[in-house]
C-alpha cells in the first residue's frame, strides 16, 4: 500500500449527499473480485448527466473529492472504496461518512478527512473561484488546505501510524513473519500423525 504522508491535488467539488455505495458504483458492475478496472464504473450513472463534476475536463485529473454529508453509505461493498482509487483519488473530504465505508476505505488506503459542513462549503467556494486551485491534505500534521481554508481533522494516532507507513492489515501480519514462522516450526512437531496403513 502506498504511504500517504502529504498529498496535493486537483480538488473535485461533489456536491451531493447522502451518496451511497451503489451510486458510487452500481451493484451490476461487480463482477469480479479483483482490486482493478473499475475507473469507468466510478459514479456510472451519473456520469451520464453532461454537468456531472467528473465530466467537466477542469477536474479530468482530480485526485481528492470534496463531498456532501453521509458520504458512502448504504452496503458495505469495498468495491465502492476501489472504483475510488483506481479513478486516481487518494482522499475523500466529506462532513460525515457511512461507517462501515470509512472503515473499508482506511484499511484501504483512502484517506477519509471528515470536516465540518460550513468548511466543506467553504472549500467548494474556492474550487468554483478557480477549479485548478489545488487541494493539500498534510496527514502529518492533520490538515487540509485549499487556498485561504486551513482546516485541522481528526484521525486516530494507529490509523494514521498505519497510513503514514503505507501498511495494511497484511503488511501489519508480515511484520511479526519471524515469530509466525518460528512457532510454525515448533508447532509441527507437536501436532498429531497418522501413518500408513499396510494390509
Amino acid at each position: 500500500m502506498e504511504p500517504f504522508t502529504v498529498h496535493t491535488g486537483v480538488a473535485a467539488p461533489l456536491r451531493r449527499t447522502d451518496v451511497d455505495t451503489d451510486q458510487i458504483i452500481p451493484v451490476r458492475f461487480l463482477t469480479h473480485s479483483s482490486r482493478t478496472g473499475f475507473a469507468d464504473k466510478l459514479f456510472h450513472d451519473w456520469r451520464e448527466e453532461p454537468d456531472f463534476v467528473l465530466n467537466d475536463p477542469a477536474y479530468a485529473d482530480a485526485t481528492v473529492l470534496v463531498a456532501g454529508r453521509d458520504f458512502g453509505t448504504g452496503s458495505s461493498r469495498e468495491y465502492a472504496v476501489w472504483a475510488l482509487q483506481n479513478y486516481g483519488f487518494r482522499a475523500v473530504i466529506a462532513p460525515r461518512f457511512g461507517d462501515i465505508f470509512r472503515g473499508n476505505a482506511l484499511t484501504n488506503g483512502l484517506l477519509t478527512v471528515t470536516l465540518p459542513a460550513e468548511t466543506v462549503e467553504r472549500i467548494w467556494s474556492v474550487l468554483d473561484h478557480d477549479p485548478r486551485r489545488p487541494v493539500t491534505i498534510d496527514l502529518i500534521e492533520r490538515q487540509v488546505h485549499a487556498g485561504p481554508v486551513t482546516a485541522s481533522f481528526y484521525l486516530d494516532d494507529n490509523t494514521r501510524w498505519r497510513l503514514l507507513e503505507g501498511l495494511d492489515h497484511i503488511d501489519l501480519t508480515l511484520t511479526h513473519a519471524e515469530t509466525i514462522t518460528g512457532y510454525e516450526h515448533r508447532r509441527r512437531p507437536a501436532l498429531p500423525s497418522t501413518t500408513q496403513l499396510v494390509l
